[in-house]
């Protein structure tokens, strides 16, 4: 027997009407290029967007084609977001600080039909016009007629100006009903080891991120909060913040291109931010600068932190001197991509000091929705003891069972989880901790080392900027740690004083055999440590 309830698709659209609807004058503010402030609600961000519709209509966009982005989080941008979705094509947000060969295996890849494109990546159109002309046929710059930039097109490839396009439509358009499955948006991996990878999310599994998102013990999304996301909207759709804002009437600010701490500080106290959102090397820059300017954040009271892990130096740093509280999240692309966030329960409540940095260290609990295991290399299940550490899976609608082009349920084991490649330990309480990633865990004479923990420590050193420890090939151990750092400006670094930091901290034979001060590590595009890199240089180092 079958509930006697309504039904209703739950779409990006539903979405969107429900913010202009209920919280229609809630701001929605953006830094622009020209560096003034655009202001708006979300009724007015809804009415745009059925105008953009009926401009992407015009250049023969319709259901299931790929709309294109290369763009800051911007009003604009955020535009594209709910339009493309809405219609029934699909939002395909492209990470522009990838290499250009990857950006253009990409949009080939997903057979991009428009780009919509920030004016700061003109010349990336440029250089990659001859390569996508056989899938994309229309340029859409996100400016006004008087920002227009010279743009070299492919053949047969037109360029448009988007408040022009925008000018010439109409707002008459009405939102369609249609399988809660459909494809809503499309982001690809930052291709670390190999080419990018497609995730398409549908409106349902988009639906639901966006609630568990918003729970009190995750976003706190409410209505009398202002979120600013420093992670881009071309990043894992900026965590699906511009979705929860809507949900839930949230005040939005999108920063644009400007992400230094100076640029930062303004917006936040100006804007009255209450909740910031980015990666690890946002907030060392943000505390660098306070600590230089002497300025206070106003408003902030929390810092959303992901992506990698997080310095303890930040924890204690912004609580201290700011009266900030950082708190992790992690996900991935594959998740939507929230799938922990550390919130308390009450028996983490009173802890102080130590106790408190190091659990504020752990990625934290799983949204409601979605389930989390840890297997040995059997795939046997072991206990949440906060000790045992195994491979992670993961399991819910929000969580990819595929690659785009590849088959349903390829990604999946035989019981549908998902490995997602980290190693972790999950504690009695439910909080997960990650300790290396699965390629980055060392080896030493048959037992683990983890990274993670050995660069957490480096940080904590006066003169250490950042750190790196990979895995070398020993001649008796197997593999040994080697670690990797770049010193603070204007510091130097002493090998022998850095290994003296992880005295009773960790046992003695975890110790990294050799400390190599170097002038900068590789990173990804999205900001994360390039560690392959790191392996293929200094694979054979105790070799040698």
């Amino acid at each position: 027997m079958l509930g006697l309830m309504q039904s209703q698709n739950l779409l990006i659209s539903s979405i969107l009407k429900h913010g202009a609807r209920h919280h229609a004058s809630a701001p929605v503010v953006s830094r622009t290029h020209e560096g003034t402030m655009h202001r708006y609600g979300w009724a007015d961000v809804e009415r745009r967007a059925r105008r953009l519709v009926r401009a992407m209509e015009k250049l023969g966009i319709g259901q299931s084609d790929r709309a294109g982005t290369l763009a800051w989080n911007a009003y604009r941008h955020l535009e594209v977001y709910y339009a493309a979705s809405g219609m029934g094509a699909i939002c395909h947000t492209i990470n522009p600080r990838l290499h250009p060969d990857d950006i253009a295996y990409i949009i080939n890849h997903a057979s991009d039909r428009v780009l919509f494109v920030d004016l700061s990546f003109a010349p990336l159109i440029d250089v990659l016009a001859d390569r996508i002309k056989d899938c994309v046929r229309d340029v859409v710059m996100l400016c006004d007629a008087a920002s227009m930039p010279e743009v070299k097109p492919a053949p047969g490839m037109r360029v448009h100006c988007y408040d022009t396009i925008m000018e010439a439509s109409d707002e008459d358009y009405i939102w369609p009903d249609f399988d809660e499955n459909t494809a809503s948006a499309l982001c690809y991996t930052s291709g670390t080891t190999g080419r990018p990878k497609g995730v398409l999310y549908s409106h349902r599994s988009t639906f639901l991120h966006a609630y568990a998102a918003s729970m009190p013990d995750v976003l706190c999304a409410r209505a009398s909060e202002r979120i600013l996301p420093v992670v881009p909207m071309f990043h894992v759709n900026a965590w699906g913040i511009p979705y929860a804002c809507a949900l839930t009437g949230a005040g939005l600010i999108l920063p644009g291109r400007h992400l230094d701490g100076a640029s930062l500080t303004t917006l936040l106290n100006d804007e009255n931010v209450t909740l910031t959102c980015g990666v690890p090397t946002i907030w060392m820059g943000l505390l660098q600068h306070l600590r230089t300017s002497g300025e206070k954040l106003t408003s902030v009271k929390r810092i959303m932190t992901g992506g990698s892990a997080t310095p303890p130096l930040l924890v204690e740093a912004f609580r201290d001197e700011q009266g900030v509280n950082v708190e992790q999240g992690w996900g991935m692309t594959e998740l939507s991509p929230v799938g922990t966030y550390n919130a308390p329960k009450e028996a983490q409540l009173g802890l102080e000091g130590a106790a408190f940095v190091k659990h504020a260290l752990k990625q934290g609990r799983i949204l409601a929705g979605i389930d989390m295991k840890i297997v040995d290399g059997n795939g046997k299940e072991l206990p949440w003891d906060g000790e045992a550490f195994g491979d992670l899976k993961v399991k819910g609608p929000w969580i990819a069972s595929a690659y785009f082009g590849d088959e349903p349920g390829s990604a999946l084991d035989e019981d549908g989880w998902f490995a997602t490649g980290d190693v972790s330990t999950i504690d009695p309480d439910g909080f997960m901790e990650i300790t290396d990633r699965s390629k980055d865990v060392i080896k030493s004479g048959g037992e683990w080392i983890s990274s993670i923990a050995l660069e957490n420590i480096a940080v904590s050193h006066p003169d250490v900027l950042e750190a790196a420890v990979i895995a070398s090939r020993h001649p008796k151990w197997d593999e040994r740690p080697l670690l990797l750092v770049t010193p603070k400006p204007g510091r130097s670094i002493d090998a022998a004083s850095v290994l003296k930091v992880y005295e009773g901290q960790v046992a003695k034979w975890w110790l990294p055999d050799a400390v190599l001060v170097v002038d900068e590590l590789p990173h990804t595009a999205t900001g994360k440590l390039q560690k392959t890199t790191l392996r293929a240089a200094y694979k054979d180092y105790y070799m040698t």
